[in-house]
């Protein structure tokens, strides 16, 4: 039997297969500890992160002692706003901006802000899905600590202001975290000219290894800013992220930050023309696509077919095309979603809501089983 065709990249890519010869040695052959100081395997694995770290800045534009290795963006969300709770505290810089959209990994931690006494505000969106600056301007304090807030939204693809965000807060004093799981290795130029103080990396999201992240942090000569590790032990990475280094798994998000580097243009153009044409084939359908398409990436449409369950339309393409209708981290049970629903979209066409997703591999969306499938529910 035919595998159905994989359209859920925002979820996870599929690993490159240059990616993964790049990390084959250092599981079989090349088996140092990159701590290990006494003997060349040790230095070989050392190296090999150093590269590693290299590769992943170059794609910001930062250098390579700016980059943390974690388990990926979730961590490094976690590390960025639980690690800043004694500075803010000990500055007098007590409250946080956020959106009402983040991920989880993000919307977590503020509740424990909270719970910590900081006060955290949640900026609204519009019907479009992204958040107004003049929303953050008008927000800003004295005391604000921490502006946090996504470069794309998992379940839409729409972009947000961070650029403009960016802007306002220079010279400020507040801090400036982007979430970029969603546009690292995708989003390249526009990252590379935005000034930020943290921005969170998953591997798994740019063809590389589950597992494996990064969170960037900008340092001021030579010093950086104050962040408290979640965890101790032996001082690795800054000591702010103690543990044995995953050496194949950074190897394999150095590959792919490299290659996202070299191709991210040529990705970005055939995502976009595969939008166009499944854009084109929904015509053909009652629809409603959620978010604002003229901020939306290239490679994601959510959409509701009215009428049509979305759990039901699973059901009738499981053997074609494989999609999701929500953030894959957000429970193990489906919630309504929190994204969709800051929108003011109604019930029922979160409901039908669905995410279509793809990247590199996908050649066409198979439109025809979907049509037929949607036509025949909504009789």
């Amino acid at each position: 039997m035919m595998k159905p065709v994989y359209l859920d990249y925002n979820a996870t890519t599929p690993i490159d297969p240059r990616v993964f010869e790049a990390m084959r040695p250092y599981y079989l052959t090349e088996v140092g500890n990159a701590g290990s100081r006494a003997h060349i395997y040790g230095h070989k694995a050392k190296n090999a992160v150093d590269q590693a770290r290299v590769q992943v800045a170059s794609l910001l534009g930062r250098k390579g002692e700016e980059i943390v290795f974690t388990s990926g963006a979730t961590e490094s969300n976690n590390l960025i706003l639980l690690g800043l709770m004694s500075h803010g505290t000990g500055s007098s810089r007590k409250h946080v901006l956020a959106t009402c959209i983040e991920h989880k990994s993000v919307l977590g931690p503020l509740e424990k802000l909270r719970a910590s006494g900081f006060e955290v505000e949640l900026l609204p969106v519009t019907a479009g899905g992204f958040v107004e600056p003049d929303a953050v301007l008008h927000r800003l304090r004295r005391d604000t600590l921490l502006v946090t807030m996504m470069h794309a939204n998992n379940e839409t693809g729409v972009l947000q202001p961070v650029t403009e965000v960016a802007g306002l807060l220079a010279g400020s004093g507040v801090l400036f975290h982007i979430d970029a799981a969603q546009t690292f290795g995708k989003e390249v130029e526009a990252l590379r000219g935005i000034q930020f103080d943290f921005l969170s990396i998953s591997g798994h999201k740019v063809y590389g290894p589950a597992g494996v992240g990064a969170l960037y942090i900008r340092r001021c000569g030579s010093r950086q800013i104050p962040l408290k590790p979640l965890m101790v032990g032996g001082g690795q990475e800054m000591g702010l992220r103690p543990g044995t280094l995953a050496v194949p798994l950074i190897v394999g998000l150095g590959r792919a930050a490299e290659l996202a580097g070299q191709e991210y243009q040529q990705r970005s153009h055939q995502a976009a023309r595969l939008k166009r044409r499944f854009l084109g084939a929904l015509e053909a359908v009652d629809h409603r696509i959620n978010g604002d398409l003229t901020r939306m990436q290239s490679h994601v449409v959510n959409v509701s077919f009215p009428g049509v369950d979305s759990e039901a339309l699973f059901l009738a393409l499981r053997s074609a095309i494989a999609i999701s209708n929500g953030a894959a981290c957000s429970s193990t049970g489906y919630m309504p979603s929190h994204v969709l629903k800051a929108m003011g979209l109604p019930e029922d066409q979160i409901a039908s809501a669905v995410r279509f997703s793809w990247g590199v591999g996908v050649e066409a969306i198979p439109h025809e089983a979907l049509l037929e499938a949607v036509s025949r529910l909504s009789c």
